[in-house]
């Protein structure tokens, strides 16, 4: 009997979500001639009286590689667990379907609300996906690799302005909780000072090298994540929506930096919130080719009826991971991170109190505030 499988794509969009579309159809057609449908609008497609469905073939998953969005629609507030009513409705119709799995597409919070649906008997496997790189159990996800190209070019747009103003600019990523989007691309695009929700910042440390900056090369760029806070503060929260997996919204940190830092430089202080543009677009190569690769590997766990788990990259390498695992909690960057070690020695400031401002050049050798000296090669 032809297995009939569906997909859908839950929670905020990401690009490369239809290059994970085409590659788990495209397998499943090819290799073992299934039938595949598509769920409109998330996990809601099956939450209404009658399910929203689109038959998905050969030729509507081709040409879809490249391009931005979803194809199937997405939804970040259809939570099917949040009643046992909705529960029951979207097991109904999965029956009523005659799926024999369901292809989860998806973060933290649909892997959640998959978890929960493999746990009442429906055949999952879930493929993860977000920008901000903070899937548990998933060392990178597609989509963060575009939002990173994203903020690097405006990072390097802003830059440009900064220089010809003497303008401390500020530079606010999504990225919720972790720091990766704010990390990588403020690394990439030359910021001066890197903000992360796992460094609360000294917002004098900040001040101080806005204004060692003002004296040498008379501007700063700042990349701060959506997440970061100061040291005794509080999360900025944007909004709060009480109907989705994850009601808190934040945004606008930015701002709030902006104000505190103009309050102590003679500089004059700019802030410019990214948003949903890091969202938006084709994704990059790298993200098609890792859509691509996740698409298929979760084909072949369908295919091998080895359900209830998330494709996932761990060590450079594709495997997968229990959907439990990947439910819960948020991959934030580790203390000892090397991209971390690497910003503190080549100068970036972190926020931190008591890091060395600028070039060592012409500070003393010995006595107060000394410079140790460079190693020889040889170890003499």
């Amino acid at each position: 009997m032809t297995q009939r499988i569906g997909i859908l794509t839950g929670g905020g969009d990401c690009p490369g979500l239809n290059a994970v579309i085409r590659a788990v159809a495209k397998s499943l057609m090819r290799q073992c001639g299934a039938e595949v449908i598509g769920i409109e609008y998330g996990f809601g497609g099956l939450m209404g009286e009658v399910p929203r469905v689109r038959p998905l073939d050969w030729a509507s998953v081709s040409g879809i590689l490249m391009r931005g969005g979803t194809i199937l629609g997405t939804s970040n507030r259809a939570n099917p667990l949040r009643s046992e009513a909705d529960t029951e409705r979207v097991l109904a119709h999965a029956r009523a379907l005659g799926l024999q799995a369901l292809v989860v597409i998806g973060g933290d919070g649909s892997m959640a609300i998959a978890h929960g649906l493999a746990q009442r008997g429906l055949p999952i496997v879930g493929v993860p996906k977000t920008i901000d790189n903070d899937i548990p159990g998933c060392e990178r996800s597609f989509g963060f690799d575009t939002a990173v190209a994203t903020v690097t070019e405006a990072i390097e747009r802003l830059q440009t302005t900064a220089e010809s103003h003497g303008r401390v600019m500020i530079v606010e990523t999504m990225g919720r909780y972790a720091g990766w989007i704010a990390l990588e691309a403020g690394l990439a695009g030359a910021a001066d000072v890197i903000l992360l929700p796992e460094i609360d910042f000294d917002i004098e440390a900040v001040a101080a090298v806005c204004r060692e900056r003002e004296r040498r090369q008379r501007y700063t760029i700042i990349c701060i994540g959506e997440g970061a806070k100061p040291i005794g503060g509080e999360l900025t929260v944007h909004r709060r929506i009480t109907d989705s997996p994850d009601p808190i919204r934040l945004g606008g940190v930015a701002l709030v930096l902006q104000a505190a830092l103009q309050a102590r430089l003679d500089s004059e202080v700019r802030a410019t919130v990214l948003g949903h543009v890091q969202r938006g677009g084709p994704p990059t190569p790298f993200d098609r080719v890792l859509a691509t690769l996740f698409g298929n590997e979760a084909a072949q766990l369908v295919m091998r009826g080895d359900f209830n788990r998330m494709v996932t990259q761990q060590a450079g390498r594709l495997t997968s991971i229990a959907l439990a695992e990947a439910a819960h909690g948020s991959r934030r960057v580790p203390a000892d991170h090397p991209l971390l070690r690497a910003a503190r020695q080549i100068g970036v400031s972190l926020g931190e109190a008591g890091q060395p401002l600028g070039p060592i050049v012409g500070r003393p050798t010995d006595g107060p505030g000394a410079v140790p000296p460079c190693p020889r090669a040889d170890g003499v």
